[in-house]
């Protein structure tokens, strides 16, 4: 066997060997930088450009206690695209219940405007669609939730154990409504086959315009991961944007579940918990946007800060007693793992005015973003 050396007839000139040389230490100092580059990104969150992946929306779950309308507000200012009310049941909009109005308020600033609602009887949905028609830009039917209280009614993903009756609840929600229809559903169950495929392409055919499937079942409810396949299977199986939820907690897992799934969207629900900037750092670490946030320097302690005031003068906007009926749960979420929070939040138990718990909240961020120097 010929050595490398004995392998060319022609002699290496030393122009050549330089030019060689050259070559190969170029290539080595690009595969350095580039190991350098995803080391980076690793350690911050921001992945280099090969790993980036095309935009698409990025949307805030419903979540009852949370996706109030000052918060909502505050996510559009934050990167959110579209937003959702808290699930709201039909029965108590359908009486008139006045808590459960509360929960459908709007505001100019929020377009699409988007309630969502629930129940297991198929007029009490049929009349709720035509009392919110001429206030919503879209009404969204969850068949999705979890919870107890809400499938013990036969509501929520407790329906889908019954795809016939979630097909012809939004069959007739579709025929009573002059707005668009969507549908967030979990993958079924978890007793017995999933029936969210066979459901997907049934409600499609119906004429709904957008689902937004949970990748679990509702025996999992939040444990477990999410399955991704699942939800690429449904992507593949209807024609109509499918939005992917589950695990979506900031770039990284944004990227992933865009590529496992090949989602129009992303809907994001506990990732956003207290933490609004999720839409802005998703945005800025897959290289969606270039400009500044609204709360001015990328530092984690000062945008907190900005959004829970934010969220303060948001609520003294748009609530006629100048805050939220969730203002102590968004304390407890915007503290939540921060230095010294869990005695602070003790404090704020016995704090029943309103403006003094804002205010001790403020107090205490604004020290997080700008720490005193001793000398």
């Amino acid at each position: 066997m010929k050595s490398l050396d004995e392998s060319s007839d022609i002699p290496l000139n030393p122009e050549a060997a330089v030019a060689v040389y050259s070559r190969s230490r170029l290539l080595f100092l690009e595969v350095l930088v580039g190991v350098v580059i995803l080391i980076v990104g690793l350690m911050t969150n921001r992945l280099p450009p090969h790993f980036m992946v095309e935009p698409v929306p990025l949307f805030l779950a419903p979540m009852a206690g949370v996706t109030d309308l000052a918060y909502r507000l505050l996510a559009l200012e934050t990167g959110a695209d579209l937003t959702f009310t808290e699930f709201t049941a039909a029965s108590g909009l359908s009486r008139h219940a006045k808590h459960s109005w509360l929960k459908v308020e709007s505001d100019p600033r929020e377009s699409p405007f988007i309630p969502q609602i629930f129940g297991g009887d198929i007029d009490e949905m049929v009349q709720t669609v035509k009392l919110l028609q001429d206030r919503a830009d879209i009404i969204d039917l969850n068949f999705g939730c979890p919870a107890p209280k809400v499938c013990r009614n036969d509501a929520g993903a407790a329906l889908l154990r019954n795809p016939d009756k979630v097909v012809e609840m939004v069959k007739a929600c579709i025929e009573a409504a002059d707005i668009p229809i969507t549908v967030k559903m979990r993958l079924g169950t978890g007793s017995g086959p999933n029936t969210a495929l066979e459901i997907c392409q049934r409600i499609e055919a119906e004429g709904v315009e957008r689902i937004c499937v949970h990748g679990r079942t509702l025996r999992q409810r939040y444990s477990g991961e999410s399955d991704w396949e699942q939800i690429r299977d449904i992507v593949e199986a209807v024609d109509i944007p499918v939005i992917a939820n589950g695990d979506v907690v900031d770039a990284k897992s944004a990227a992933a579940c865009i590529e496992a799934t090949g989602a129009a969207g992303l809907m994001i629900g506990r990732g956003a918990i207290g933490n609004p900037t999720i839409f802005h750092e998703i945005k800025r670490d897959l290289g969606w946007l270039n400009q500044n946030p609204p709360w001015g320097e990328d530092n984690p302690a000062v945008a907190r800060y900005w959004c829970w005031e934010r969220y303060l003068k948001l609520s003294s906007e748009v609530y006629e007693e100048g805050y939220c009926k969730n203002l102590k749960r968004h304390a407890v979420s915007f503290t939540k793992g921060l230095p010294g929070a869990s005695n602070m939040r003790v404090e704020l138990h016995s704090v029943q005015d309103h403006h003094e718990l804002g205010k001790r909240v403020s107090d205490y961020l604004e020290d997080l973003a700008s720490p005193r120097v001793v000398a």
